[in-house]
C-alpha cells in the first residue's frame, strides 16, 4: 500500500512538473518592427493559448532595434522588417544563425483619411497636388518602409519635387499617426497597418512592388535570450498554416507554411 502510494505521488510529480515549468517561465521579450503592430497581439495571444508561453512585445523601427541589440538590449527574439538586420546580428555573434526565418514580405501603400479630400486613386502623382502640404514617411535611415517609400518616389521621379513636403516618422507606426491625426495629408505606410483597426476607416492604394526593393522580413533568436527553447518555439510556431493565414489577412506575402 505504502509503495503504491509513493508510486502514485511520483507519477503525479512527473505529470505536473512540465505544466509548472511553463507557468514559471518569464514572458518572452520580443522586439518587433512597427508594421506588426496590428497583427502581433493576435499572434502572441494564439501562441500563448497553444503553448502556455507568453510574450511581451515592444514595437519600433528595425534600425533602432538593431542598434540596441548590438549594445546588448535584453530581448529574446527580433522581428525585423528588413532581413539584413538579423543577418548582420548573426555575423556579429548577437543572434543564432540556425533560427533565421523569413516569415513575410511587406507591401507599401499610400494612405489618407477618408475626409482628407485627397484623391489617392491618382497614385503617387497626387503628391504634387498643392493641397498635399505634408507627406509622412518613416525615416529611411532606420525604417525599411521609409527606404521603400523613398525608392518609390525616386522611381517615379517625384522625390526631388516633393522633398520639402516630407515629414519623417521615427517608425512606420508614428508615420501613420501623422496622417491619422491630420498632421500630414497622406502617408506612405505598410499595408499591414492600413488593414489594421486603427486605420481601417481611411483609404489606401497599393504602390506597385516594382517601384521599390522587396521588403523582406525575418525573425531570429538572439544569442542573449534567457529562454532559447521558448524563443525557438515561437519561430517554429510562425511556420504553422494558421499563422500564415493570419499574416496574409494583414496583407503580407508569406512563404509556404508547414507544421
Amino acid at each position: 500500500m505504502g509503495a503504491r502510494y509513493l508510486m502514485l505521488i511520483a507519477g503525479c510529480v512527473l505529470v505536473l512538473t512540465p505544466k509548472a515549468m511553463v507557468a514559471q517561465r518569464a514572458a518572452l521579450a520580443v522586439a518587433a518592427a512597427s508594421d506588426l503592430q496590428a497583427v502581433m497581439p493576435e499572434l502572441a495571444g494564439r501562441f500563448e493559448r497553444d503553448t502556455g508561453i507568453s510574450a511581451t512585445v515592444s514595437f519600433g523601427s528595425s534600425g533602432n532595434f538593431f542598434a540596441q541589440l548590438q549594445n546588448g538590449a535584453p530581448y529574446d527574439v527580433f522581428f525585423s522588417a528588413d532581413v539584413d538586420y538579423p543577418k548582420r546580428l548573426i555575423a556579429d555573434g548577437h543572434a543564432e544563425a540556425d533560427t533565421l526565418y523569413e516569415y513575410a514580405a511587406g507591401h507599401l501603400v499610400l494612405w489618407t483619411r477618408a475626409d482628407s479630400g485627397i484623391d489617392i486613386r491618382r497614385g503617387l502623382e497626387v503628391l504634387t497636388d498643392p493641397r498635399v502640404q505634408r507627406i509622412a514617411i518613416a525615416n529611411p535611415n532606420f525604417a525599411p518602409y521609409g527606404r521603400a517609400a523613398a525608392a518609390a518616389l525616386r522611381h517615379e521621379q517625384l522625390y526631388d519635387r516633393v522633398m520639402t513636403k516630407l515629414v519623417l516618422g521615427e517608425n512606420i507606426a508614428q508615420t501613420a499617426q501623422f496622417a491619422q491625426t491630420g498632421n500630414a495629408q497622406v502617408a506612405l505606410i505598410s499595408l499591414s497597418l492600413a488593414l489594421g483597426p486603427a486605420l481601417k476607416s481611411g483609404t489606401h492604394v497599393e504602390i506597385p512592388t516594382t517601384f521599390y526593393p522587396p521588403v523582406r522580413q525575418a525573425a531570429v533568436v538572439l544569442t542573449a535570450a534567457k529562454d532559447k527553447t521558448s524563443a525557438r518555439l515561437l519561430l517554429t510556431y510562425l511556420r504553422r498554416p494558421a499563422v500564415g493565414q493570419l499574416l496574409r489577412s494583414f496583407g503580407f506575402n508569406v512563404p509556404g507554411a508547414a507544421l
